[in-house]
């Protein structure tokens, strides 16, 4: 079972909640655009897979909790669940340069749970780090925040 995630912006936690509330508990990201700036990343969850980049564009080691995360928004048991993700998350992210994208996405594409069964091509992950990039980027410069819309 593969988890589904959306990363869009909001001005704030009330404002997606609102998303949530406008797309019936979502997803975020739509085909032909939504109630907001959203991307579909399907099975980059923010805390492991995500978090990985986040690392490697940081410099720092991977920890379990370098993606802080608040559950603001629950379906139920079952999902779906929106987090909002912290603000020094967004600002790591946003910093990475088009010159950084491809040796991130070369080591990125090695880690244990996007290399299996072996690496990912080099350049396969720059699309994906150029619109996870972009969307902190828009958010930072208009003051919005981060978050992140799971379903199993």
């Amino acid at each position: 079972m593969g988890v589904l995630c959306d990363y869009f912006r909001a001005a704030d936690d009330a404002a997606a909640i609102g998303v949530m509330e406008q797309t019936g508990g979502g997803p975020a990201a739509v085909a032909g655009g939504g109630p907001v700036d959203a991307i579909d990343l399907k099975g980059i969850e923010p805390h492991v897979i995500l978090g990985q980049l986040v690392a490697l564009a940081a410099g720092v080691p991977w920890s379990a909790r370098l993606v802080g995360t608040e559950l603001i928004w629950s379906g139920g048991d079952e999902g779906p669940w929106l987090m909002s993700i912290q603000d020094t998350v967004r600002d790591t992210l946003a910093a990475v340069t088009a010159a950084r994208m491809p040796e991130l996405s070369a080591r990125w594409g090695r880690t244990e749970e996007l290399a299996s069964p072996g690496p990912l091509p080099p350049e396969q992950l720059v699309p994906v780090i150029e619109e996870i990039a972009g969307l902190a980027r828009r958010a930072r410069d208009t003051g919005e925040h981060l978050y992140c819309w799971c379903c199993l």
